[in-house]
């Protein structure tokens, strides 16, 4: 079984993109990010065309949204408010057997003080709000999957330049703190880290900023895919679709892909 995730950065501007992801991957469930598109105007027709008939989403005007597609039903559809802000960023349904999470962490802004950034109060809030959350949804032996972008680079090797980084919001020592607590509410296992070692570097996005951005290669990995414990075993496989950022118009994230063998199966689907 193949899941996917990704900061897609509007649906609706990017559907071809999204349709080449199915062709090139083939994925059975799709969470997106960023979907910026009320429910209403979702593009649930395309979707379905594309293989998705089964859908959950949860979008507003411009900003944030979030969705699950699915070649299978999609069972307890739910739609996580943890900052108080309907800000749509948080989803989950159930889906062949696991329970599936497409969540967006709030950005956090530039400067790196709560006291004088609420923006990054938020996010430090959220984020401690959803360790609580899904501390109480689940336990580790639960079959379960959080995906999505989390807006934080928590290792060295996550970030192009450790020190450098420091200072800079998605890297800096206490919003990985909060993201470690987080990770410890359900026990969750880092996906891909047991497939590429912790001190080598992964990157998921990569910065509009840059002209080139394979050559001034300043990536980071803000965008992960978690397990429950209760799932470890059937980790299959893991990859970056980097060549995703230079589809155009490109999304400055690229798709992730987590392989979990089917239970009882040999081999992913």
């Amino acid at each position: 079984m193949r899941l996917c995730s990704w900061n897609i950065n509007s649906v609706r501007l990017r559907l071809p993109l999204l349709q080449r992801l199915v062709q090139e991957a083939a994925p059975d469930v799709i969470c997106l990010q960023e979907t910026k598109c009320p429910d209403p105007l979702f593009p649930a027709v395309d979707c379905a065309a594309f293989g998705y008939p089964h859908q959950a989403v949860a979008g507003m005007k411009g900003y944030n949204g979030v969705a699950i597609l699915s070649r299978h039903p999609l069972q307890e559809i739910r739609v996580h408010d943890w900052g108080g802000k309907q800000d749509c960023r948080h989803i989950s349904a159930r889906v062949a057997g696991l329970t599936v999470h497409s969540l967006y962490i709030p950005a956090g802004g530039d400067e790196p003080d709560p006291a004088v950034n609420p923006k990054f109060a938020y996010k430090l809030g959220y984020l401690s709000a959803v360790a609580e959350g899904l501390r109480a949804l689940h336990s580790p032996e639960d079959p379960a999957v959080l995906m999505g972008d989390f807006n934080v680079a928590p290792l060295p090797s996550d970030v192009w330049n450790h020190r450098r980084m420091l200072r800079i919001i998605t890297h800096t020592p206490v919003e990985v703190d909060h993201l470690h607590r987080l990770q410890a509410s359900s026990g969750w296992v880092d996906a891909a880290r047991e497939f590429i070692p912790p001190d080598t570097r992964i990157s998921t996005w990569w910065s509009y900023r840059a002209a080139d951005w394979r050559a001034a290669d300043k990536g980071r990995r803000l965008d992960h895919v978690w397990v429950t414990p209760a799932l470890k075993p059937q980790l299959a496989g893991y990859q970056v679709l980097s060549d995703g950022r230079d589809w155009a118009p490109p999304s400055d994230h690229a798709p992730v892909l987590l392989d979990l063998y089917r239970s009882g199966d040999q081999a992913c689907s």
